[in-house]
């Protein structure tokens, strides 16, 4: 028994690698040529920072990829051990179907538990150190910041488009001054300018030469032209509050502390509520209402780390009676049909994600779908094949 255990945990763990890295490989190309590779390709970003930005996605895109591997690793596998006969050779032996996967299950279990500390700490952190390195790229490199012919919102007031860029010297300046609506009060427009930026305090220097300046006044413009002008502009991603983190981009504890932090700014005693007990009963249903809008989407998310981290046991459970069932070597057919168990258990997850500002759909507990009813079908189509059915 104890070679038979080696012998197929080693066929599951190789396929399993093999899988894994492929689908890494995928998403991170698919991330990378979206966010960084432009840039080493336009040579605004050196080789290893680049490297480094493709290190920090690495996790993030483990926490899909380790699942998905797992599946596919015992769709292929125990669909060759069945279209081989090897599966029969195995039961005819007096070995039960049940005794012989135990090892892949505790493989799958074991799994879980990396998923959990992926999705619940790494993950979150090197996703945060991930967009703060782009951040420190557009402080490094201008064209990241300022990109040619787009027009770009810098702070609350001021939306900037740069027809050309060499090297800091710009051309096709444009300016746009916003007020607290949002509308434009004035704008500038220079044929040629250069940027300058201080590392160290992470401030641009926007120099205009031979601009022309022009106030709107209640339907009036009003021109005036300006030798020389400067916008500065200060941007310090590491200087951003804790709490100013996304909470798709937080760890469970920071999700657990900012839930804890909400209810209880929330909360109130009934006690200090005055009024008729009518009045006091809605002011309650009010408050309650109001509580729910602001922390389902964090209980989403808390909820959403750990059920994900369990993907690993339904997909296995799931894989492998669905690999005996068809009977077949060819590792195309067993990738698609990984990918179409993917897509269904993903629909959930983004079902879940849609309703989180809908508390009364109960949201968070959506997410557990996926995961009871892939583990259940599993666990019916696994005792059917352990009698032969």
């Amino acid at each position: 028994m104890r070679t038979l255990h080696t012998y197929m945990l080693r066929q599951v763990i190789a396929t399993l690698l093999m899988t894994v890295a492929v689908f890494t490989f995928v998403l991170l190309l698919v991330n990378a040529l979206r966010e960084v590779l432009g840039l080493l390709i336009q040579q605004q970003a050196s080789l290893g920072l680049i490297v480094k930005a493709i290190a920090l996605l690495i996790p993030w895109v483990m926490a899909i990829a380790l699942p998905m591997g797992m599946l596919t690793a015992a769709l292929l596998i125990f669909g060759r051990f069945s279209a081989d006969h090897e599966l029969t050779a195995t039961r005819a032996s007096g070995i039960s179907l049940l005794a012989l996967i135990s090892p892949v299950l505790l493989l799958s279990l074991a799994l879980s538990c990396v998923c959990a500390v992926i999705n619940m700490h790494v993950a979150p952190k090197c996703r945060v150190a991930y967009k703060a390195l782009l951040a420190e790229m557009g402080v490094r490199y201008v064209v990241a910041f300022l990109p040619e012919k787009t027009f770009v919102k810098i702070s609350t007031n001021y939306i900037v488009y740069i027809g050309k860029e060499d090297e800091g010297r710009l051309e096709d300046i444009l300016i746009y001054d916003l007020d607290a609506q949002g509308r434009v009060s004035s704008y500038a427009r220079a044929e040629t300018g250069r940027l300058q930026i201080d590392e160290t305090n992470r401030v641009f220097h926007l120099h205009l030469r031979d601009a022309w300046h022009v106030g709107i006044f209640e339907g009036k413009h009003n021109a005036m032209a300006m030798r020389e002008a400067r916008l500065s502009y200060t941007n310090s991603p590491t200087a951003q509050r804790e709490e100013e983190v996304r909470i798709t981009d937080m760890t469970f504890f920071q999700l657990r502390d900012e839930l804890n932090r909400l209810e209880h700014r929330i909360g109130v005693p009934a006690t200090l509520i005055h009024g008729s007990p009518e009045d006091r009963q809605k002011k309650l249903r009010e408050m309650d209402a109001n509580r729910e809008d602001l922390t389902t989407p964090i209980k989403v998310q808390i909820h959403r780390q750990i059920a994900f981290s369990f993907a690993c046991v339904g997909f296995t459970l799931v894989g492998i009676p669905l690999g005996i069932r068809a009977h077949r070597r060819e590792t195309t057919i067993g990738i698609a049909l990984a990918l179409i168990l993917v897509i269904a258990y993903f629909s959930f997850i983004f079902l879940s994600q849609a309703l989180d500002t809908r508390p009364e759909y109960f949201p968070h507990l959506l997410v557990w779908a996926p995961n009871f009813l892939f583990q259940a079908l599993g666990i019916v189509l696994l005792a059917r094949a352990n009698h032969g059915l």
